[in-house]
């Protein structure tokens, strides 16, 4: 099934492409890798999720930052590629969280995110490489920051 079709049976409408807010591009496609920058949870209000986990967000709240943060990337891969059945893999994801010191969950944070990749591209082209890493600040406050690298038809 394609990742197009997956996308209806899944009931999943995917918000507007974020736009930059800083001197970089969202997406770079060079050499059949699509190199995604960073990007932060969106909600399709055009609000961001903000918090600390640990300190006012539990992992429920940061993993569905995180499928927010997902949804917006693949906003990005489509806007770029036209469809999302041009991509043949997810090959890394970076996931950022932002997080007190004693925070140890970044992983099933991030999850929110590789859950709906391995949900929308399947089990063997939507699961990666993967670092999900804690830290103690994110533009503007996000809980979040996602970054990816695919594998797409030339």
């Amino acid at each position: 099934m394609s990742a197009e079709s997956r996308l209806a049976e899944l009931n999943i409408e995917l918000p507007p492409a974020p736009k930059p807010v800083g001197l970089y591009r969202p997406i770079v496609v060079s050499g059949g890798m699509a190199y995604l920058s960073g990007h932060g949870p969106l909600k399709t209000d055009k609000t961001l999720i903000k918090g600390r986990l640990g300190l006012d967000m539990d992992v429920e709240a940061g993993f569905e930052a995180a499928r927010v943060t997902g949804l917006g990337m693949l906003s990005t891969l489509k806007g770029e590629l036209g469809s999302l059945d041009k991509v043949k893999r997810l090959v890394k994801l970076l996931g950022l969280v932002r997080c007190t010191d004693g925070f140890v969950d970044q992983p099933a944070v991030i999850n929110g995110c590789s859950e709906l990749f391995r949900d929308v591209f399947g089990d063997e082209a939507g699961v990666a490489a993967r670092s999900a890493l804690g830290t103690n600040g994110l533009p503007g406050g996000i809980a979040v920051e996602i970054e990816a690298i695919f594998e797409v038809e030339a």
